[in-house]
């Protein structure tokens, strides 16, 4: 007896799998993140993600047309501060002239119709690598969220569509909703890192931005007191609700293939948007492994974005966006 239906009759070839294929990817997909700096002429390629780079502002413009020629339409910036502008406070990250804001700027003005998000977050400018204010070992939480909600004005006054805080301060979404419609920026959006973990694999970010905790008497190691515990699940549900509660537009997973779980029980309970970052580990891994010759770039590749947004992602954030459209594109 054989049976009526034989479902390998879909695999049979490239064609009848394409048709029926559930999940596509699409350049419409990603979120790029870029790594800014001060100077010209500097493209600084990043050494623990290969083939990244930090941009100086006049090629950092260069980089945006190119990937709005590729139908890349959305970035999340990112920017180096120098040393001697980092302090316990944030100054730099509210000043109207600072590198942010000037790399806000310098998108809208090389590519006008480019989607803007900006990172919000304390530790590129904290003199201690933390998220936030650090005070007798602690990290301040409303002192922290009252600079992240300045810092979100400022990036908006720039030109940002969206802001992007990274913190995982309590009650920050709210502060910063409610900052920016007091300034009449109710078009600004905020993409909130609702679910992010304290995760081992943001390793190679830390080195692009020289942003990790330093290793002094009396201040935190790491970030395990406001980045979630990775053993959590409902957690991040919680989480995510109450940021949503309180005004986020998009809401992030992060980091991604380890999380995918989470990414599925946050799609299934939530109606906005669901954002994930492919970290920079998970980069590196991938590159690393290549380069050894132990994995195939390519198929790996564009087997975990697949996964990604098989399980939920409407927005991928990831560092492959430029090498997923090139090979799309042969």
């Amino acid at each position: 007896m054989y049976p009526l239906r034989r479902n390998r009759r879909l695999r049979t070839n490239e064609a009848i799998r394409s048709l029926v294929r559930e999940t596509i990817i699409s350049p419409n997909d990603f979120l790029v993140p870029l790594f800014v700096v001060e100077g010209k002429n500097v493209k600084e390629e990043i050494a623990s993600m290969p083939n990244y780079f930090r941009y100086s502002l006049d090629l950092l413009e260069n980089e945006v047309k190119e990937l709005w020629n590729m139908g890349l339409k959305s970035v999340l910036l990112f920017v180096k501060v120098p040393d001697n502008l980092k302090d316990n406070q944030g100054k730099e990250a509210i000043n109207p002239n600072g590198l942010m804001q000037r790399a806000i700027k310098t998108v809208k003005n090389a590519c006008p119709e480019m989607l803007v998000m900006t990172d919000v977050a304390f530790d590129p400018y904290s003199a201690y690598g933390h998220d936030g204010i650090v005070q007798n070992g602690m990290i301040l939480n409303d002192e922290s969220v009252d600079l992240l909600a300045e810092m979100s004005v400022s990036h908006a006054e720039a030109g940002a569509n969206f802001v992007a805080p990274s913190d995982m301060m309590d009650g920050r979404i709210l502060a910063i909703r409610e900052a920016l419609e007091d300034e009449g920026f109710t078009e600004t959006g905020i993409m909130s890192y609702s679910a992010k973990y304290a995760s081992a694999f943001y390793g190679p970010f830390r080195d692009a931005l020289d942003s990790a905790p330093v290793d002094m008497k009396n201040i935190p190691k790491d970030k395990a007191t406001y980045q979630m515990d990775y053993g959590n699940r409902f957690e991040a549900l919680r989480e995510t609700e109450m940021d949503i509660d309180e005004g986020a537009d998009i809401v992030m997973i992060k980091p991604g293939l380890c999380y995918l779980d989470i990414v599925r029980e946050i799609k299934n309970a939530v109606d906005v948007p669901v954002a994930v970052y492919q970290v920079s580990g998970e980069y590196a891994m991938l590159k690393a492994a290549a380069e050894k010759g132990w994995l195939n770039h390519d198929a790996v590749m564009m087997e975990q974005i697949t996964a990604i947004k098989r399980a939920g992602a409407d927005v991928i954030a990831s560092y492959f966006a430029k090498d997923v459209v090139r090979l799309l594109n042969k």
